[in-house]
């Protein structure tokens, strides 16, 4: 429970549990033998119990005199002392932005050394970060991240750690003999390990560091973290398998039963059944929510004979029902792969197996009768349903949700009051999961809040949307969900796929990070969802007919596209909105413009400054005070209070502010 465990409140603010588990994490940015230590499951910190035990309330250091330090424990600082970058635990001078790390803290590496054994100079500590790396002349070879010992008369440099090697710590063995290699003892090396060796630890699988132990003779090598603290050999738990699991560590290639991922070293296998484990598996949760579904998921040995023909609900890749997985025991067939399911850009880490489900209230609405609802945003009165004959249209009626006019589809308007919502606006859950965010967004009104970027589309927005702390989406990208159908696809779903790099939108033809993707083979197609989400069928002055959204043309016709706004020349391939005899081809930037997501007699501010959003629909458009242009776009912003201060676009208003008319 997390009441019985160890209260540090000067470094954390959970109660912390006792851990002998250095894999876990470190505090201090070195191994020590003495790793024991505390962990907080909820925030992944760790601190070893020497680091973690009997800290001062504000120390004196004599590399910061004059001023005292205090214990902070949020990471990404670094040392001013060795320069390395800072974990977790640390003392820090608010005054002058002085931060020490703990090892520095008790052992600070002196700014001359001449005693060196092996150089024969004086050595200087340079307390300057480099912008390019240098390696260091010691045995490792490697590059140098941190501060460093220089030599003025060769110009050699060293690692601080390195050249520095207090009396009072440890030092590592020379050689030990190890349990899970009893053959041959095991010699400590510094440096690159040798070429025939894969460079990584063989119980781990992590690459090792400067120091690490090996033995020549079997090809055997360790990291720190495994010779100081070794897994268990054995170990019997309920919740991963019923029968004892024994470490075998060895390099051998095998399927993991709780993942179905293939391993090649050192697993936990039983010799009852046959039963293999990678060692970080063992770790998975039982209970959990992922933001790919609505219900919660558990974990299972095997998924069984119903997951035969499923697919991941993650990755979309097909799952081998004879392994282990995730699975919904609300909707059959629905199943996770285990890596899939913890990735942290799908699962908030937090384990639910023992914490009671409650039901959401996610129901936006209650009927009162068949075309008359009372929405939770506009309890005040009753929204009547109107449904769409697709030719009204009005610019003036907007939806309070998304922003976009009324028309053409059904939509719901107050009895008493200048209040609508479209149908498919009015029935978005107050609650719900999305692909974008690992914990559940709730649904916020535009009275609750002012101007927001969105995170799916990058636009500025005053809608309603959905949020979660700093997390905010409009209600059109918190709408979207797996698998998302789109018009201009529509013989394929698509699907959330993240990767680190970019994808050119086949909507804009512009590179983006977040997107929508087709994962048939061979099908290269990929949306953004600024693109997912243009509006379909718009009116705009340009045309009497409301304009239709067009998905390029497959070839480039002969002669060239114009658009009848902005007068500038279009890419055909680029999607564009057209009239209704398709002779015009108009940018969607110029039928939209940037503020299309801002409800026109609303007020927004930007550097202290209160603008009113209004309709562009006077006679004579108005010149932006920034470009000097005629307002172009459907919807412009003017200073409040000021109407001859008027700006084109958001971007506008935000460069005249920042940089001026110029």
């Amino acid at each position: 429970m997390e009441s019985e465990g160890v209260l540090l409140p000067l470094i954390h603010e959970h109660p912390m549990m006792p851990w002998n588990d250095l894999r876990r994490g470190d505090c201090c940015g070195r191994y020590v033998s003495q790793s024991d230590g505390y962990y907080c499951k909820l925030c992944d910190f760790f601190v070893h119990k020497k680091c973690g035990d009997d800290i001062p309330d504000f120390m004196d250091h004599p590399s910061h005199p004059g001023h005292t330090l205090q214990p902070r424990s949020d990471p990404g600082n670094f040392c001013n002392l060795c320069g390395l970058m800072i974990l977790n635990l640390y003392y820090r001078c608010e005054m002058c932005d002085f931060d020490v790390d703990p090892y520095c803290a008790k052992y600070p590496p002196p700014d001359f050394i001449d005693n060196f054994e092996r150089h024969p100079h004086k050595l200087t500590l340079d307390k300057e970060r480099m912008e390019f790396s240098i390696d260091c002349s010691g045995e490792c070879k490697k590059p140098n991240d941190g501060f460093s010992y220089e030599c003025d008369e060769c110009y050699e440099s060293f690692h601080v750690d390195c050249v520095w090697h207090p009396t009072e710590v440890l030092n590592y063995s020379p050689e030990v003999n190890h349990p899970y290699h009893s053959l041959h003892p095991l010699k400590l090396l510094t440096g690159e390990p040798p070429e025939y060796s894969d460079g990584k630890c063989r119980l781990c699988g992590e690459m090792v560091e400067r120091n690490f132990y090996h033995c020549s003779s079997c090809n055997f090598t360790l990291d720190l973290p495994c010779v100081l603290n070794p897994p268990q050999k054995s170990l019997v738990d309920p919740k991963v398998h019923d029968h004892q699991l024994t470490l075998l560590p060895r390099l051998d290639s095998f399927t993991c039963n709780a993942c179905g991922l293939k391993g090649d070293r050192s697993p936990y296998a039983c010799f009852d059944c046959g039963f293999m484990i990678h060692q970080d598996c063992l770790d998975l949760p039982r209970v959990i929510n992922i933001n790919r579904h609505d219900h919660r998921v558990s974990r299972t040995s095997v998924l069984g004979d119903a997951a035969m023909n499923s697919v991941c609900g993650v990755c979309r890749k097909k799952v081998d029902w004879t392994c282990g997985g995730f699975s919904c025991k609300r909707c059959p067939g629905y199943v996770v792969h285990s890596k899939c399911a913890t990735r942290d850009d799908v699962w908030n880490g937090e384990e639910l197996e023992e914490v009671h489900e409650e039901e959401e209230d996610t129901e936006p609405y209650v009927v009162i009768d068949d075309n008359t609802i009372q929405h939770f945003s506009h309890k005040e009165h009753y929204l009547r349903r109107i449904h769409g004959n697709g030719v009204l249209y009005e610019e003036k009626k907007r939806c309070s949700a998304c922003t976009h006019p009324i028309g053409l589809h059904s939509f719901y308007g107050c009895i008493d009051c200048d209040f609508y919502l479209h149908q498919k606006c009015a029935e978005c859950p107050k609650t719900k999961r999305h692909v974008l965010h690992n914990d559940r967004l709730t649904l916020v009104t535009n009275e609750e809040l002012a101007d927001f970027l969105c995170k799916g589309c990058d636009l500025k927005y005053n809608g309603f949307m959905y949020k979660h702390g700093d997390i905010e989406l409009d209600v059109l990208c918190g709408s979207i969900s797996e698998p998302f159908v789109h018009p201009s696809h529509p013989h394929h779903p698509l699907y959330y796929m993240p990767t680190e790099d970019r994808e050119i939108c086949n909507g804009c033809n512009r590179k983006e990070l977040r997107v929508l993707r087709c994962i048939e083979i061979d099908c290269v197609f990929v949306l953004d969802f600024k693109c997912a989400t243009l509006p379909q069928v718009v009116k705009h002055r340009v045309d009497d007919h409301p304009l239709s959204l067009c998905y390029g043309e497959e070839e480039e016709a002969s002669g060239k596209y114009w658009c009848d706004i902005c007068e500038r020349e279009t890419n055909p391939k680029e999607w564009f909105y057209t009239c209704k005899d398709q002779r015009a081809s108009l940018h969607t930037k110029c039928v939209l413009g940037d503020l299309a997501r801002f409800m026109p007699r609303s007020v927004v501010k930007f550097q202290n400054r209160s603008f009113e959003v209004v309709l562009n629909k006077s006679v004579t458009r108005p010149f932006c005070s920034k470009c000097k242009s005629r307002c172009i776009y459907p919807i412009i912003l003017k200073l409040l209070g000021i109407s001859e201060t008027s700006f084109c676009s958001f971007e506008c208003a935000v460069l005249f502010y920042w940089f001026g008319e110029k």
